[in-house]
Parts: C-alpha cells; structure tokens; sequence
C-alpha cells in the first residue's frame, strides 16, 4: 500500500510538456487538430497547397509520443498498433517513420518540404515552423 501511494503521489506531480507540431518552415499551411490527426493517421496524402505528406513520429514508448497520440489521435498505443496493423496487412498505407529524438525528428521535418512532426515543445528551433501545440 505504502508504494502505491507513493507513486501516486509521484505521477500526479508529474507535469507534461507541451507538444509541439512542426512543418517545413516553407509550408505555409495552417493545420487544426482534425486535419493533424488525418495526416497522421494516412486519411490525408498531401497538404493543402498539394505536397506530398512525410509524417515524421518519436519512437513508442516516449513521453511526448503518449501525448501526442492521447491528445491529438484520441487513441492509445495498443490502439495505433491495431490500426497500422490493418492498413499494413491491406497494403492500404504505412505508419509515420520513428525517430529516435528531437532532434532527428526536427531535422527530418526541416530537410523535407512535406515534412510534418511532433516534439517536446521545448526541443523547437528556427529551423522548422511550429502550427500546433497540445
């Protein structure tokens, strides 16, 4: 009883970093949470001027990916991993390549036109354009 409390105690101190979402600082598009979610999800292909989407993802199992998918896919990682599985199985599309930081995920998105992205709000630099935070 004496360790459920305690971290009970410590999980609800915990605070959560904002989300960043990051473009191509040359995408000019501005993006809500319903058209984020459906380019990343594959229901979206291309932004609104017509490129090509490159969703760049943080690995499973990290702080920022938990609240990206809770907060802004609405769904859990064992949900995710049910719907890549179906899409993959029906050749009908492909999940956001993972990256392992940050920083590679800021890069990929800065060195691609269509890139788009997630991060720890605190991680952004100039070299991409941030259009949501969660």
């Amino acid at each position: 009883m004496k360790k459920w409390l305690l971290a009970a105690s410590l999980c609800s101190g915990m605070a959560f970093a904002d989300v960043a979402v990051i473009v191509n600082p040359s995408n000019g598009d501005a993006l809500d949470k319903d058209t984020i979610s459906r380019l990343f999800l594959n229901k979206a292909k291309a932004f609104s001027n017509g490129t090509k989407v490159a969703p760049f993802a943080l690995a499973e199992g990290n702080a920022t990916t938990e609240e990206f998918n809770g907060k802004v896919l609405n769904k859990t990682a064992a949900q995710l991993t049910a719907f890549w599985s179906k899409l993959v199985f029906t050749g009908k599309g492909q999940p956001p390549k993972a990256l392992s930081s940050d920083a590679e995920v800021i890069s990929a998105v800065a060195g691609n036109p269509g890139g788009i992205g997630y991060v720890d709000a605190g991680s952004v630099n100039d070299s991409v354009r941030v259009v949501a935070t969660f």
